[in-house]
């Protein structure tokens, strides 16, 4: 019998909660034990091992079938999420009970003072009796688990973002259901855009890659789409959305825009302190670009953030699958013996990769087969042998 550890970290995304139910039902099955653990990484850190179980008990909860027998009926993720890495610790972020505990420090890429809590996180592991851990996250979570199977914890990782961008997978939970929220909302809009004459400008989540910009443009025919990987000049596009208007009968154009996107000779618009893995929080780049056109073109404009919205609600269809098969991989690899490994999506087939590969590089939009950096709309015209989304 093994004693497996789940965990869910970053952004949250339909699709986890089936993935979550899939390894639990699988696990049991196979006489093996199942324990969550509750807001990510923060489950491990916030763990006090010398406190009562009952005061633990909102950092960990065992799983069975019936804990989970519902909870793919809905989006997000029951074990909650959050953005916690051990291994960086504001002070300020410390728990009260490892204050007075001895710990590496160092700088980190924000120049700030951190705490390494690594050796606390595998201490709880092991006081826990949890044998391999399966973390559910994107490239910054998984990052962290990277660290934990150098720490020599046995590590089976599953990746998830709705951004679909950690490096060496071709799919990742939860982006195909931002891509069809995403197009209904923009075809939505279309109605009050085209009803007042008016420009919509669309801002979508889309950090380093312009993907999800990118695709819900390329399915939705909207006129231009500016992405993360390709700063973008206002003037010229003035030019092109007014062209577009004139050309639609209903007199609207519209405009999706990646909230990682950046006008030429300009800055990607931040905000907020920067969180554990060195990011401050996007978007307010669509209001920008909205004020903008409204001086440069006279016309009035419809500023709309889809966010949060992007990732609610329950999973397409897709996301069901994925989410259960990576599920399924998942245990495969912790039956097998094989550690240090990813489940991925490569050219259309199901398989497993190094878990360092996520180190290896940052997955972007390839602007060069998909993209006019002219005309700032997709430009898909050779799709053999491509991935099904094209990334």
């Amino acid at each position: 019998m093994l004693r497996i550890g789940v965990l869910t970290g970053g952004g949250d995304v339909p699709g986890l909660n089936p993935c979550i139910k899939q390894i639990v039902n699988r696990a049991v099955d196979a006489g093996h034990e199942v324990y969550g653990f509750r807001r990510g990484w923060g489950g491990l850190l916030n763990y006090d091992i010398n406190a009562p179980k009952e005061e633990n008990e909102k950092w960990i909860m065992p799983l069975d079938k019936q804990v989970v027998r519902r909870v793919d009926r809905s989006g997000g993720t029951f074990l909650h999420t959050s953005r916690t890495n051990p291994g960086n610790v504001l002070p300020s972020h410390v728990p009260d009970f490892l204050k007075d505990k001895d710990v590496p420090k160092h700088t980190d890429k924000r120049g700030r003072d951190v705490l390494d809590y690594t050796e606390h996180s595998l201490e709880v592991l092991d006081h826990l009796g949890i044998d391999v851990l399966i973390p559910i996250g994107g490239d910054d979570t998984l990052s962290y688990g990277e660290r934990m199977h150098r720490e020599g914890m046995k590590v089976v990782a599953i990746p998830k973002t709705m951004d679909n961008d950690v490096y060496g997978t071709d799919y990742c939970i939860g982006f195909s259901t931002a891509v069809t929220r995403s197009v209904e909302f923009i075809n939505n809009l279309r109605t009050s855009a085209g009803s007042h004459e008016r420009i919509a400008v669309v801002e979508l989540f889309g950090r380093n890659s312009g993907e999800t910009s990118l695709i819900a443009a390329y399915l939705a025919s909207v006129d231009r789409a500016l992405i993360s990987e390709v700063p973008f000049n206002l003037h010229h596009l003035a030019e092109l959305v007014m062209q577009d208007k004139a050309f639609n009968p209903s007199n609207y154009a519209m405009i999706t825009v990646s909230e990682g996107a950046y006008i030429e000779e300009g800055e990607i618009i931040q905000s907020g302190e920067a969180d554990a893995y060195g990011h401050q929080k996007l978007g307010g780049i669509g209001e920008i670009v909205g004020e903008q056109l409204k001086k440069l073109t006279g016309q009035n404009i419809i500023y709309q953030q889809i966010a949060y919205l992007m990732r609610s609600g329950a999973p397409d269809s897709l996301d069901l699958m994925v989410a259960a098969n990576y599920a399924q991989m998942a245990m495969s690899l912790v039956e097998q013996g094989r550690f240090g490994r990813m489940v991925a999506l490569q050219r259309g087939l199901y398989t497993d990769i190094n878990l360092s590969t996520i180190m290896q590089g940052i997955k972007r939009v390839n602007v060069a087969e998909l993209y006019d950096v002219e005309l700032y709309r997709p430009k898909v015209r050779h799709v053999f042998g491509m991935p099904m989304f094209l990334m």
